[in-house]
């Protein structure tokens, strides 16, 4: 008897402890933007790009209000150069960044037991993983001006920071499709902290990327 009641209360104690995880996979749509305080460069302007991010996602929920979650996954943080003068309209380079990501956030929900919100805050670190650049090149003689399209992987170098950190916030929905199964979408805006460029000695160049992402997931209730 005494045997029983041990094997039940662990059997119990193991469910109600996996019954706080949940497990499942995220994929959405990207929009980066750059900022440089000082590139240096008055004919440079930088535009945002999108993207799209995958990844897996898993989440401990401590109580009826309060869940931690956490992601792994692969997101394209991208954005674009064009310079401005006149003769040189054409030239531009889309710089195609893709990072390894790992965010962290606390995830307040409120709302009934199907359908929820969700207020997420969190931090995040991310390594750089490649940077393809496109675009229009050019090349000039005494008379004329010419343009050139190129698509190059770039090659990183010392001024590359691939180790980075920063601050991440949004908000989101839940719905419970059934016991186990949920469908969920966030929004979440992730900024930088730390520039992914040391900048030249002569010139403090410190870039930071602004991402805006729209996810879906599919959680699995343990």
């Amino acid at each position: 008897m005494k045997h029983s009641i041990v094997c039940i209360a662990f059997f119990l104690l193991c469910y109600a402890v996996h019954a706080q995880w949940a497990v499942g996979v995220r994929t959405g749509w990207t929009n980066t933007a750059i900022s440089r305080y000082d590139a240096g460069r008055i004919d440079e302007s930088y535009s945002a790009l999108g993207g799209i991010e995958a990844g897996l996602q898993a989440r401990y929920t401590a109580n009826s209000w309060l869940a931690l979650s956490a992601s792994l996954g692969v997101m394209q943080r991208s954005h674009r150069m064009d310079r401005n003068l006149d003769y040189l309209d054409p030239v531009f380079t889309d710089h195609i960044i893709t990072y390894l990501m790992l965010p962290v956030a606390a995830d307040f929900s409120f709302g009934g037991s199907r359908l929820r919100g969700h207020l997420l805050v969190g931090a995040y670190t991310g390594y750089w993983l490649r940077d393809r650049r496109k675009g229009t090149t050019y090349w000039m003689t005494d008379y004329n001006v010419y343009f050139e399209p190129f698509d190059e992987q770039r090659t990183f170098t010392d001024e590359d920071v691939r180790l980075i950190a920063g601050a991440n916030y949004g908000a989101g929905l839940s719905y419970l499709l059934a016991d186990r199964c949920e469908l969920g979408l966030d929004m979440l805006c992730y900024y930088d902290l730390t520039s992914h460029h040391k900048g030249y000695d002569n010139l403090r160049d410190p870039r930071y990327l602004n991402t805006i992402a729209l996810s879906v997931k599919f959680l699995y209730n343990l």
